[in-house]
């Protein structure tokens, strides 16, 4: 019950589009409410993270969304609501990402134990092939080492068998935003370093054989290093193969413009906003200010057609 069933696509219209809920920030987690309340709207507001009074009206019409790609750690508030989705006959997959990384890291992400109980329901409810499994960012330090990685990479991958098909992995990118923040868990005993040569392609080539045992396929996520000889292909999270494999649907074939050079991910439209998200990753790149954060989430409004309300002025 709830796997999609493939169905001769009758939209029928002008230029449906990929939705993409978000990489900006978790909205299963902390903002499904809105997001469904902007489903039953039919359509959302989203600022230009450059230019706030600039706004885009995106609409969220089954008609006018061909697939919605859900990011998340957390999908429990939204998988009581995905009976809904299904209703009204929007197909979406989810990038489910999940580590087991110390909470001065991770300070507020779901215990591994829940994430993987998240993960399992969800997956049983649409089907392993429309949930992919996400180990990244992986931040190599004295305390996460190649060995911590490779045992926890591990434990969750022979947990996963049977419920993902696919692994994406990639390493930590030190953004400006983010180098004070890992600099900073010196103070927490933990000292970021880097991983290369030997020891970082016999991590990768394990993490590739640990997959294949779990029957998933890995592969990477905007990786500027070329992996290529450990076994591990660039992917693509917003995957317009695997919208083919899955949907039997036709989407763009065209690269993102708006993502890095070696992102794979084809064209989407993102409904999130930077600075919203409350997990308070050390390394995350959605994030400027983690006061800013919680300041923006005090004026997340669910009824509001944007994220967070934006000021007249």
């Amino acid at each position: 019950p709830g796997r999609f069933r493939g169905r001769e696509d009758d939209r029928g219209r002008g230029n449906p589009m990929i939705i993409s809920a978000s990489r900006r920030t978790d909205v299963p987690a902390f903002y499904s409410d809105w997001f469904m309340k902007r489903i039953e709207a039919g359509h959302c507001d989203v600022p230009n993270p450059f230019n706030s009074k600039q706004v885009t009206k995106v609409s969220l019409k089954p008609e006018d969304v061909d697939v919605i790609v859900f990011w998340t750690r957390n999908a429990s508030p939204l998988l009581r609501r995905l009976k809904e989705l299904d209703h009204q006959g929007y197909r979406y997959t989810f990038l489910y990402t999940l580590m087991d990384n110390p909470r001065a890291i991770d300070p507020r992400c779901p215990s591994l134990e829940e994430g993987l109980a998240t993960f399992r329901a969800l997956s049983d409810r649409i089907g392993p092939e429309r949930v992919m499994w996400r180990y990244d960012p992986i931040v190599f330090s004295n305390v996460t080492t190649p060995e911590f990685h490779r045992n926890a990479y591990e434990t969750i991958s022979k947990c996963l068998r049977g419920y993902t098909n696919r692994s994406i992995i990639s390493v930590v990118n030190v953004y400006k935003k983010v180098s004070q923040r890992l600099k900073n868990l010196s103070e927490t005993g933990i000292e970021v370093m880097e991983c290369s040569g030997k020891t970082f392609g016999d991590l990768v080539r394990f993490m590739v054989s640990a997959a294949r045992e779990s029957g998933m396929t890995l592969s990477t996520c905007a990786q500027e290093r070329d992996l290529t000889a450990h076994g591990v292909f660039p992917g693509k999270c917003i995957d317009d193969g695997l919208i083919g494999e899955v949907f039997g649907l036709e989407v763009s074939h065209a690269k993102d413009p708006s993502q890095r050079r070696a992102c794979g991910c084809v064209k989407s439209k993102d409904i999130g906003m930077y600075d919203t998200c409350l997990y308070g990753c050390a390394y995350c790149y959605a994030t400027t200010s983690f006061d800013r954060v919680k300041a923006n989430h005090r004026k997340h409004d669910p009824e509001a057609p944007s994220l967070i309300p934006q000021s007249s002025s």
